[in-house]
C-alpha cells in the first residue's frame, strides 16, 4: 500500500481506539441502502421430503443440531437443494426466511461470472494486461516500469497488488490506487488473498461497458434467474464493490448454486458462456493452508469433496456445490471466523464430505420428517399456540406467567425516564459494520425507555438520528432504524435480572437481521446513574485477526504511530474503549411527572 492510504489507515484506528466519533473513513459516504429487506415471495424451487431425494431426515437433522450447539457458528439460515428440490430450510431464530443477509466474499464468485460474460462477448481478454485496460489511469513511467498484471491474475489472487482492503476506506479513487501501489513478487505466481482485486474485476466491467456491474449482470444474470430482490454497494466513482457489499436472499443464493452444478443451464437455457463453469472451478492457485487447503478456481474455493467448490464469504457465508452428489448447500450465519478453513464447513464436510455416499431414493419416514420439521420449528423460535398441562398443573409449567406482572411493572418503571450519556463514542452500529459499509457513528448521546401498549422501546439518540426499537420478552421483536439515512432491520429482546450483589440488570440483545453482527447491552442500575457495558459479536478476536491480516505490511509504522501516542496501552485501549466500551448516563428525565 501507497504511504498515503498507510498513513490514513492508521490515523483512521487510532481515532478509532480512541473513541472518536462521526465519518472517520477517508472516503465519501453517501447513503445507499434507503431500503430494508423487502419480503421474498414463493419459492422457485419444487418442495419434497429429503427421503425422496436419498437423504435421511434424522441425518439432516442431526447435522442441524451439530450447527445450532457449535460455539463458533452462530447459524442464521440453511438451505438444501438435492436434485434441484429443496429438501430442507431452516432459519435460526431471530433470523428469517425471506430476508436479504449480507454476503461478504461470497460475491466474489458472482463477479467472476461477470467476467466471463464479458469474455464471451470479446470484450476482455484474460492474458489482458490491466494497465492497458485503465490507460487513462496509467502514466508513461507506470506503463514502463510496471510488471504485467493480468485480468486473470485479478481472478485468481495472484496479482501481488499491495492495495488491499483498507485502501478502500482510505481514498476515493480506488482504480487509481490499485495501479499506483507497489507490486511484491512475481504477479501469477503467489496467491495473496486481497478484496480489491475483486474490485478491480468489477473496475473492468465498467470500463468495458460503460455500466456499473449490477446493471451489466441484470439482463444476463438477475432477470433469467429471477432475481429481484438485491442490492449491491458501490465506491464513491459508483462502480461495484465486486469483492463485498452484496445482500442476496438465501433462496437466490441457492438458484446461484444450482445454475452452475446445471453447467450454467437455467430452465433448459444457457445463461452462462459455455465452458466457463469447468473452467472456474479448476484449480488455478493454491492458499495457504490456514485460509483453504483444496486450491482457488476464478474467484472460487475448491473444497474437500472430489468436484466440490464453494462461494464463501467470511462469518459463515456459503454456497457450497456437490456435483456428483446433485446438492447445493446455502448457509448465512455470523461466525467469527473468516476463511474455509471453519468450523460450519467443517461440519458440513463431516455430514457431507469425500466419505458420504447417498442413495437416490429412500423409504418415507413419517416419524423421523415430522421430528426433523419440530427442530426446524424450534430453531426459527415458532412456539405452539398452547403450552401443554403436565403433571403439576399449569402453574409449574409456565413461569413466564408467574413472572408477567414483575415484569409489567419493571417496565412500566423504565417508562419515560431518560439518561443523558456521560461518553459519546459508541454508536448503535458494531464497529465492523461500521467500517464495511463506511458509515460511521456520531455516538449515542441519549438512552431511554417508553412503555406503550404493553411494549417495551429502547429509545436512542444518535447524532440526527432517533431510533426507537421494540425490545421483545418472549422472543424478538423486529424493528426498523435508520443510521445516516440508510435502513436496517433488527430484532431485539430483553431480559431483566439482577447480578450477584442485587444490581438490577437490564440484558438487551440487538440481532441485525440483514447482517451477520449482533450487539448485546448489560444496562446496570445505580440510582439516578446507569452503567452500560456493550458488546459486539462477531467481537474482539475477529477484528483484532483482521486487523492483522490486513495490516501486516504496515507494522512497523503503526507501531511507532501509537507507540508515540501511549505505547502498550493500545491492546488494553482498543478492547476496552472500541469493542467492548462501557459508559455511563445520568438521569434527565425520571418519567414520574407523566403518571401525576
Amino acid at each position: 500500500m501507497a504511504a498515503r492510504e498507510q498513513l490514513n489507515t492508521i490515523e483512521m484506528v487510532w481515532e478509532l481506539m480512541n473513541g472518536t466519533t462521526g465519518h472517520l473513513g477517508r472516503t465519501d459516504f453517501v447513503p445507499q441502502k434507503t431500503m430494508i429487506s423487502p419480503s421474498f415471495g414463493r419459492s422457485c424451487f419444487e418442495e419434497a421430503t429429503p427421503e425422496s431425494q436419498g437423504i435421511s431426515s434424522e441425518y439432516l437433522a442431526k447435522m442441524i443440531r451439530e450447527l445450532a450447539d457449535s460455539k463458533l457458528t452462530d447459524m442464521h439460515h440453511l438451505m438444501i437443494l438435492r436434485h434441484g428440490k429443496k429438501i430442507c430450510e431452516c432459519d435460526f431464530s431471530p433470523y428469517q426466511s425471506g430476508i436479504w443477509h449480507v454476503t461478504y466474499s461470497m460475491c466474489k464468485s458472482i463477479t467472476g461470472m461477470a467476467i466471463g460474460f464479458l469474455e464471451a462477448e470479446g470484450k476482455v481478454s484474460l492474458d489482458e494486461d490491466i494497465h492497458r485496460i485503465f490507460e487513462g489511469h496509467v502514466g508513461l513511467l507506470q506503463k514502463i516500469l510496471r510488471p504485467e498484471i493480468t485480468v486473470e491474475d485479478l481472478l485468481t489472487m495472484q496479482s501481488g497488488v499491495d492495495f488491499n482492503e483498507m485502501g478502500a476506506i482510505s481514498g476515493n479513487d480506488w482504480v487509481s490506487g490499485f495501479l499506483d501501489a507497489p507490486v511484491r513478487g512475481t504477479p501469477g505466481t503467489t496467491f495473496e488473498y486481497n478484496s480489491m482485486n475483486s474490485y478491480m474485476l468489477s473496475a473492468i466491467v465498467t470500463e468495458r461497458t460503460g455500466m456499473s456491474m449490477m446493471e451489466y449482470l441484470t439482463p444476463r444474470l438477475w432477470e433469467p434467474l429471477g432475481i429481484k430482490h438485491i442490492f449491491w454497494e458501490s465506491c464513491p466513482a459508483g462502480i461495484t464493490k465486486g469483492g463485498w457489499g452484496l445482500f442476496l436472499c438465501p433462496e437466490d443464493a441457492a438458484k446461484l448454486g444450482q445454475l452452475y452444478l446445471q453447467d450454467g443451464i437455467w430452465e433448459g437455457k444457457r445463461v452462462l458462456p459455455e465452458g466457463w463453469v469447468e473452467r472456474s472451478t479448476a484449480v488455478h492457485s493454491m492458499p495457504d493452508e490456514r485460509m483453504g487447503k483444496y486450491g482457488y478456481g476464478y474467484q472460487i474455493w475448491m473444497e474437500e469433496r472430489p468436484g466440490s467448490y464453494a462461494f464463501n464469504g467470511m462469518l459463515g457465508q456459503n454456497v457450497l456445490v456437490l456435483p456428483d452428489l446433485e446438492m447445493v448447500l446455502v448457509t448465512n450465519a455470523g461466525s467469527n471466523e473468516l476463511f474455509v478453513n471453519c468450523d460450519l464447513l467443517r461440519i458440513l464436510r463431516k455430514y457431507f464430505g469425500k466419505d458420504f455416499s447417498a442413495a437416490e431414493h429412500l423409504p418415507e419416514d413419517e416419524w423421523k420428517q415430522r421430528q426433523l420439521a419440530i427442530l426446524q420449528r424450534k430453531m426459527a423460535g415458532i412456539q405452539y399456540d398452547r403450552a401443554p398441562i403436565l403433571r403439576g398443573g399449569w402453574k409449574n409449567h409456565c413461569p413466564g406467567r408467574r413472572n408477567a406482572a414483575a415484569e409489567y411493572g419493571r417496565e412500566k418503571l423504565l417508562d419515560g425516564k431518560m439518561y443523558q450519556m456521560e461518553d459519546v463514542h459508541v454508536g448503535l452500529f458494531p464497529l465492523a459494520m461500521q467500517v464495511f459499509h463506511n458509515n460511521f457513528s456520531n455516538g449515542i448521546q441519549k438512552m431511554g425507555f417508553c412503555y406503550e401498549q404493553g411494549r417495551l422501546y429502547l429509545l436512542l439518540e444518535e447524532g440526527e438520528d432517533h431510533h426507537r426499537i421494540e425490545l421483545g420478552r418472549n422472543g424478538a421483536a423486529v424493528s426498523t432504524v435508520e443510521v445516516n439515512q440508510e435502513k436496517y432491520l433488527v430484532a431485539a429482546t430483553v431480559e431483566f435480572a439482577s447480578n450477584e450483589d442485587g444490581i438490577q440488570v437490564l440484558k438487551i440483545g440487538i440481532a441485525f437481521l440483514e447482517e451477520a453482527m449482533r450487539r448485546t447491552l448489560r444496562i446496570y442500575f445505580h440510582g439516578d446513574r446507569i452503567e452500560v457495558r456493550w458488546n459486539e459479536t462477531p467481537g474482539c478476536a475477529l477484528i483484532m485477526e483482521g486487523l492483522e491480516s490486513i495490516m501486516s505490511e504496515m507494522t512497523g509504522k503503526f507501531l511507532s504511530y501509537i507507540k508515540e501516542r501511549g505505547g502498550d496501552e493500545v491492546i488494553h485501549l482498543l478492547m476496552k474503549r472500541t469493542i467492548e466500551p462501557v459508559v455511563y448516563g445520568t438521569l434527565i428525565q425520571s418519567g414520574e411527572e407523566d403518571d401525576t
